[in-house]
């Protein structure tokens, strides 16, 4: 499988604020990007974190890209992936409705009734992992389904466990032009962070968008050891 993940943060690093509400850090080109690298995905994958804060659709937002999906034979819009430990996923989130196939990547810890009730919701819902989701073991479970190409979108938690699991394969992160501080604002990468090995990352592009720049890189290799896993 192939992870491209992607995110907008300020300058100093932050996803949002620290009350972790949506807050607007680019603008209509960043988004069309973004629309771009979605409708390249088989699936977009978030955590349980973004769906309680945002409660996104994930859906293309330009018709015409889902047109052209649906002529190259695949679903008009990418699969949604929610990862989620304990199960607390709304049953009423958008990411349940039937606009595309929703996979939720919950752990045994997730009582077998509350799996059917989201199962009911519109979630396929896979086991990955004992008290939390295994990343692994998830995206593994993502691929016998066809997933072949995976965007990651947040936040922060999520996406440490991806490189923790030297998962990622590509990075694209947008850097508005905006200082939010905070130390308890999330970050790009959260989690319980990297001391010794760290992501070796090559920059690969640079383009300024609205009033900030997407960085683009490769990650030579994302396998930190880290058996760290999100919430």
């Amino acid at each position: 499988m192939y992870v491209v993940v992607n995110a907008a943060q300020s300058v100093d690093g932050k996803l949002a604020t620290r009350r972790r509400e949506q807050l607007r850090i680019s603008g209509s080109e960043d988004f069309d990007r973004v629309d771009r690298v979605r409708a390249a995905a088989d699936a977009v994958l978030v955590g349980v974190g973004t769906v309680l804060a945002d409660d996104p659709h994930l859906t293309l937002d330009e018709e015409d890209r889902r047109v052209e999906r649906l002529r190259n034979g695949r679903a008009g819009d990418p699969a949604r992936v929610v990862v989620d430990s304990t199960g607390r996923t709304p049953t009423d989130a958008r990411v349940l409705d039937d606009a595309a196939t929703t996979y939720l990547l919950v752990s045994g810890a997730t009582d077998r009734e509350r799996r059917e009730e989201l199962a009911d919701a519109g979630a396929e819902v896979i086991v990955a992992g004992e008290e939390r989701v295994d990343i692994a073991t998830g995206l593994d479970a993502l691929a016998d389904r066809g997933v072949d190409r995976l965007m990651v979108e947040g936040g922060g938690e999520v996406i440490f466990s991806c490189f923790a699991a030297g998962a990622v394969d590509e990075l694209h992160v947008y850097v508005g032009s905006l200082v939010i501080g905070g130390r308890d604002a999330p970050t790009l990468a959260d989690g319980t962070g990297f001391t010794d090995e760290f992501p070796d990352l090559t920059l690969t592009g640079t383009e300024a968008l609205d009033d900030g720049v997407v960085l683009s890189y490769e990650v030579e290799d994302g396998d930190s050891g880290s058996s760290a896993q999100p919430m």
